[in-house]
């Protein structure tokens, strides 16, 4: 099993035990502002009913996205995990 593996399994279990499904769920990510990796995120929760919001940091280098979308499983929120860890320089708070 790999670390993400690892990782997403307990993640599971911390989900299972602390949140009763439906709930909102928020999702931090950090991505280089130069390419559009922004986009790229945002694609992946379009027509979802989630709320985005984005800011630039300081230097203007990246960009904060925050994003809450209410899901009904732990299941659920790891898939979206999934798919946006394959995008570019992005980085999971």
């Amino acid at each position: 099993m790999s670390d993400k593996d690892d990782f997403y399994s307990k993640l599971k279990i911390q989900l299972d035990d602390t949140t009763d499904f439906p709930a909102d769920y928020l999702y931090k990510f950090i991505v280089p502002a130069s390419e559009n990796q922004v986009t790229e995120v945002e694609s992946i929760f379009n027509n979802t009913g989630a709320v985005i919001n984005t800011k630039n940091s300081k230097t203007g280098k990246y960009v904060s996205v925050s994003i809450i979308l209410k899901l009904n499983s732990s299941d659920e929120i790891i898939t979206y995990y999934r798919k946006v860890e394959k995008i570019k320089g992005i980085i999971s708070l």
